[in-house]
Parts: C-alpha cells; structure tokens; sequence
C-alpha cells in the first residue's frame, strides 16, 4: 500500500498563495540576522535609479556586495518561490528601502498582471490562476499601524484587473494592514491588489527588504540594462541555486 502523501510547509503556504494571493511568514531572520541588513542598507550609497529623501530606495543591491546573496534563498522562502514558480524560477530584482516619518506610501495596485481573463474563469473554485512574479518582503522593524504596513485585500489576485482609480475594495472586502515582526516575511503574488501606507510616526524608520522572483521566461531587466556587468566579487561568493536565481540556467529554447 502506498503511504498518504505528507502534506509539507510549503504546500500549506502554496495552497494560501493560490487561495488569499500571500502568505505570512514568521521568523524567517534572526535578530542578528534583521542587524545585518539594517546596517548593510545604511552603508548604501545611491547609484542610477536609485533615489533618497523621505523614502530611500535602492535597486539591485545584490550586485553591490556579496552580503546580500544569503537573502535570494532564504529558508523557507526559496523553497515556496520554487515551488510557486518552478525550480528554474530566478530573481527579477533585490530591492532595500528606508521609508522615513511623512512617508507617504502607495495607493492600492499590482505589481504585475499578465493577462486579463473573464470573470466565469477566475469565479470558478476549482481554477488556479498560475503565478509569474512574486515578491518577498523582509521586514526589519515592528510592524505596527502607524508604521507603513502593507496593505493587503485577500484573494483579490482573482479579480484579474487591476484596480480603478480610487478603489479601495474588491467585492467587499477592503484593504487589512500586515502587522508582523522584526525577521518575518509577506509573500505575495504580483496579481494582488496592495498598497504601501504612511509612516505616522515621529521618529521611526521603517526598513524593508524586497525579493523579486519571477518565471524562468520573464524576463531579468537589471538597470542600467545595456550597461548592466555582474559584479565578479559576487560570482564568486555565489553558491549553485543563486548563480541560477542570477540567471545562469540550463540552456532552453529561447537561449
């Protein structure tokens, strides 16, 4: 007789991305661990797109320092980013934020819609809309309302449009904040509908982490794109799976 199947983390979270379009993750990073990124993201120095002022945003930091490739395969998060993408997904981004008091966060959106489909489809219980690009973020503070918590509406990956101007629920559900932990992470399908909100505080910094993953297929636009070159300090310290999340694959039929 052939043994139940054992239902795994990973399946649970996997079946929550299908279900709600994210999934919460706790204790993802140790306390040293949220230290380290905290004091790598205050040594950065903008270059390129990136920019400073009440929300410091900088693109691409894993091609910065080797310091930052432990954080493209997190325990846990890489595992559920394979599972949802496949095992030859890689990344399309790294991202590190300082969202500072008066930050003024984003409206309700997506980060990336492939297609729209019709509603009959996306209402039927038994379609599961694949995923092309998820996000994972690494929060680095206490999550509380007043400092910049994302905002989420569950299973809003299955409106399959993005929202209107103004919006601010999907079939009557409206936008819940993720209140989390210093070392958790929120990992989302680009589908759904979330926002950024404000930071309320008088003198609380917010730092965040960004993961992008996406399909073996989308493609990877690192800026400054033609002037793009891997940064050969980083390749060497880079173990197999994040050469691959970096875009070294097996050859396919578009190579």
């Amino acid at each position: 007789m052939n043994p139940l199947p054992t239902h795994t983390a990973t399946d649970h979270r996997q079946q929550a991305m299908h279900e709600q379009g994210f999934v919460l993750l706790h204790g993802v990073l140790s306390p040293a661990l949220v230290d380290e990124i905290r004091a790598a993201i205050d040594q950065l120095e903008p270059i390129h797109w990136d920019y400073t002022g009440l929300v410091d945003h900088y693109k691409c930091v894993f091609n910065r320092d080797p310091v930052w490739l432990p954080y493209l395969d997190l325990p846990g998060v890489i595992e559920l980013a394979e599972a949802s993408l496949g095992e030859d997904c890689h990344i399309i981004g790294q991202t590190a934020w300082r969202c500072h008091p008066g930050f003024i966060g984003a409206d309700l959106h997506v980060d990336y819609l492939a297609m729209t489909l019709p509603r009959s489809l996306l209402a039927d219980p038994t379609f599961e809309l694949p995923m092309q690009i998820c996000t994972a973020q690494v929060y680095l503070d206490e999550i509380t309302e007043d400092l910049c918590p994302t905002l989420v509406i569950p299973g809003s990956h299955r409106a399959g449009r993005k929202p209107l101007e103004g919006e601010t629920n999907w079939q009557g559900r409206g936008a819940q904040p993720v209140l989390c932990q210093p070392g958790d992470v929120l990992f989302l399908r680009s589908e759904l509908w979330h926002a950024g909100s404000r930071n309320r505080t008088r003198d609380r910094t917010r730092y965040l982490l960004q993961i992008h993953y996406g399909r073996r297929m989308v493609a990877q636009k690192f800026s400054p794109y033609l002037a793009w070159q891997f940064n050969p300090a980083v390749l060497d310290a880079c173990t197999p799976r994040q050469r691959r999340l970096l875009g070294e694959h097996e050859p396919a039929e578009y190579d």
